[in-house]
């Protein structure tokens, strides 16, 4: 049984928020995850007075809301959690007063004045939000309101509130118009095709999608959603029962731009007894992509030999060129059978640290120095990591952050040659504890 508040006293879960919040105390970035956590925690106390006492748990959440916007300049959210953690807050409150028989004309209007005034940008796309959790009363009110907004402003920031209220009405025929009314675009097709698929209608889907095809294909520019749209289109020509069309679209797209992404596509679509071919197809169709995508397709498809023939004949300025997002576990699958070119992998990413100066990375391209070396070693090939270390210690001198690891890393004590902090201890723990 829910304890109740007496008239006149402090609610004892708004001193849990205020401990919470901790303030005074400023949050660093790093600290950041752990203090949302904490305060993820006290929210999960409010959530059950929904049920119980749902005009305490809007006071509670109006409460933690303030204290969020107070608390902000107190803290670092370059990761971002804080902000969805007010989201959350701001959705739970929206609960609270729907099941507090608050009148949705009030709940609507006390939104958009928090969306009116948000200097932390809180409210930003809270729209999409609040319209998964706002009942059809409120939604239907919120709609009200912002489309009295957009026919006095013509603002094209209500445009795009209400495009998001109607999908969260699943309204298609309400957001079509606003979309036709504004200038229909290719994220319109698709959101329109989206919401047809859900009521069941995939031939109507389809046609918004090759609708938003058309679209973008006019615009020289491109767009972000040719991609959304090309895959949608693939799915429901399947679903249709016209896979042959899908596999040729999909086909069609990978030898446009060979990726693993678009590799994934073909497979996806190809018929499973003939996915051997056309594998061989697609490596061979392959051969004029850019080496990121190379590199990224090699992983992907285990083809460890082609790989490793992709990185013999590609310099060191054009391998030093492509992100360690591609190289990584690239090296790393070849370092088992091919460790002369996974040494030149592992290179290529410290070199490209140290050549833009990136000061904050030095440590991990000390451990990329050191995984180079071991490779040079293990393929027989010490002269070429010693033409490593000479050209790093030509150009690289006077970079006092980075040297004096490099040259731990060149007699052999580099980053990683202690053992981890959980390895010694478990060590000295099986010591003390073991037969």
């Amino acid at each position: 049984m829910t304890k109740k508040v007496a008239r006149g006293s402090r609610d004892p879960l708004e001193r849990e928020i205020e401990a919470a919040l901790d303030p005074g105390r400023f949050v660093g970035d790093r600290s950041c995850f752990s203090f949302v956590s904490d305060l993820e925690e006290v929210e999960r106390d409010i959530a059950p007075l929904l049920e119980s006492a749902p005009d305490r748990a809007v006071a509670l959440y109006e409460a933690f809301l303030a204290g969020c916007y107070e608390k902000v300049e107190e803290l670092d959210d370059s990761s971002g959690a804080f902000g969805m953690f007010v989201e959350e807050l701001f959705c739970g409150w929206v609960k609270a007063r729907q099941a507090a028989g608050a009148a949705p004309e009030e709940t609507a209007a006390r939104l958009l004045g928090w969306m009116d005034d948000d200097p932390y940008g809180f409210c930003y796309g809270l729209e999409t939000k609040v319209a998964s959790v706002l009942d059809k009363a409120g939604l239907a009110a919120l709609v009200a309101q912002v489309r009295e907004r957009f026919t006095s402003s013509k603002q094209r920031r209500w445009a795009e509130v209400l495009r998001a209220l109607h999908i969260g009405q699943k309204d298609i025929a309400a957001y079509v118009t606003l979309a036709q009314q504004t200038g229909l675009s290719a994220k319109d097709c698709h959101a329109v095709a989206r919401m047809l698929i859900a009521k069941r209608k995939p031939e109507e889907a389809l046609s918004w999608v090759e609708r938003g095809i058309e679209i973008v294909a006019k615009d020289p520019r491109g767009s972000s959603s040719d991609y959304e749209l090309q895959n949608l289109r693939r799915e429901l020509l399947r679903k249709l029962g016209r896979e042959q069309e899908a596999l040729a679209s999909a086909w069609a797209e990978f030898r446009e731009h060979p990726s693993k992404y678009t590799y994934d596509d073909v497979m996806k679509f190809a018929p499973k007894q003939d996915r051997a071919s056309w594998h061989a197809k697609a490596m061979e169709a392959a051969a004029g992509a850019d080496l990121y995508s190379l590199i990224g397709l090699f992983v992907e498809t285990k083809e460890t030999g082609r790989l490793s023939e992709l990185v013999k004949k590609s310099t060191d300025e054009e391998l030093e060129a492509v992100s360690h997002y591609a190289l990584e576990p690239a090296a790393r699958r070849l370092e088992k059978a091919h460790p002369a070119e996974a040494a030149r992998l592992w290179r290529a990413m410290g070199m490209r640290v140290v050549n833009a100066k990136k000061s904050k990375y030095y440590g991990a391209a000390l451990g990329n120095f050191e995984q180079a070396k071991r490779c040079y070693v293990k393929a027989g090939l010490g002269a070429d990591w010693d033409r490593v270390v000479r050209e790093v210690r030509e150009v690289h001198q006077r970079k006092t952050g980075f040297m004096p690891g490099f040259e731990d890393v060149v007699k052999g004590a580099g980053p990683s040659t202690e053992p981890p902090f959980l390895e010694r201890a478990k060590a000295r723990w099986g010591s003390k504890t073991g037969p």
